[in-house]
């Protein structure tokens, strides 16, 4: 009788551990939970946060409060998202740079996104464009290639930081082309973008939401764009990959992350209240006006897309044999 009480007692202590989580994810969110923004204010990761915040707030009926934790090229906020508590109360805005380039670019980022983080759905996509100074004579993919060989190597190509998206495309560019070029990494995209107009470097890679307004006034055009498909706010503007550059694909994504092991029931209803607010017209809207295109995913397509992401962003990276400290 003693080994069958125990047994007994056993499996009720089994069925309590196996139904705690479902029951915690029932009664979620219970109080408010803190988006980490990896960047300071007023940057493209930022502006998707405060729209997903706003909206998650709405939908879940608790405060989604956007903490910007910037410094280490986003490495300090993601971070401390991948050690926080599994319990869907930490939550991570992440970006192509900090979630596939930082972890092999970095000498020690201090997290693994695979091993640390759970993808919850997919936001957005944002291309890079190819943009030149009006003077700047290639008007396409194919000119720009025959001008950069005529230069021998002088031609300057100015993007975003060292890491960044853009200088990533920027070397991405140069491999699939082949071609010799300089690569001029500026601190941010406002002083490559001042620049730029100045005719102080003739073309570059760069965000679009900066250059949209130069680009509508004439002061930039834009050669192209780094997704597979056009952009939607400039579609007379053809893909580098329909230039002639085959297999050309290089976009900013955009998502919703947790730490691991936060459990399935409290991923699946963020994943469910995401894809239905980026879905609306409003949010569309204002992910365009950011210069993004909206995309929604399953938890695990999100997860698949980071080990593509990191697969070939990791991949350059040590081809390149870039490192930071």
């Amino acid at each position: 009788m003693g080994r069958i009480k125990f047994l007994q007692l056993l499996i009720c202590a089994l069925a309590i551990v196996a139904f705690a989580p479902l029951a915690f994810a029932q009664d979620y969110p219970s109080r408010s939970i803190t988006l980490i923004v990896p960047y300071p204010p007023g940057g493209g990761v930022d502006a998707m946060a405060r729209i997903v915040g706003e909206k998650l707030t709405a939908a879940l009926g608790q405060q989604v409060v956007v903490d910007n934790r910037g410094g280490g090229g986003g490495n300090i906020g993601t971070r401390a998202v991948a050690k926080a508590a599994p319990d869907g109360y930490t939550l991570l805005l992440g970006h192509t740079g900090t979630i596939s380039i930082n972890p092999a670019l970095y000498t020690n980022a201090g997290y693994d996104p695979e091993k640390d983080l759970s993808g919850i759905g997919l936001i957005a996509a944002m291309p890079v464009a190819l943009i030149a100074h009006p003077s700047f004579p290639p008007k396409t993919v194919k000119e720009l290639v025959e001008y950069a060989r005529m230069q021998g190597g002088k031609l300057n190509i100015g993007t975003s930081a060292l890491g960044t998206g853009s200088y990533m495309c920027a070397e991405l560019f140069k491999s699939l082309s082949g071609i010799d070029a300089q690569i001029v990494p500026y601190k941010g995209t406002a002083p490559l973008m001042n620049d730029l107009v100045g005719g102080h470097v003739p073309v570059a890679f760069g965000v679009l939401p900066p250059a949209i307004g130069n680009l509508e006034a004439g002061n930039l055009r834009a050669i192209a764009v780094t997704s597979t498909s056009r952009f939607s706010l400039l579609p007379n503007v053809p893909t580098v990959a329909e230039s002639g550059i085959s297999g050309f694909d290089a976009v900013l994504r955009y998502g919703l992350l947790a730490p691991k092991g936060t459990p399935k029931p409290i991923i699946d209803r963020l994943n469910k209240e995401l894809r239905a607010l980026v879905m609306t017209d409003e949010v569309k809207k204002r992910i365009l006006t950011e210069g993004g295109d909206p995309i929604t995913s399953s938890a695990a397509e999100y997860d698949a897309d980071i080990v593509r992401e990191a697969a070939k962003w990791g991949g350059l990276v040590k081809k390149l044999a870039l490192k930071v400290e």
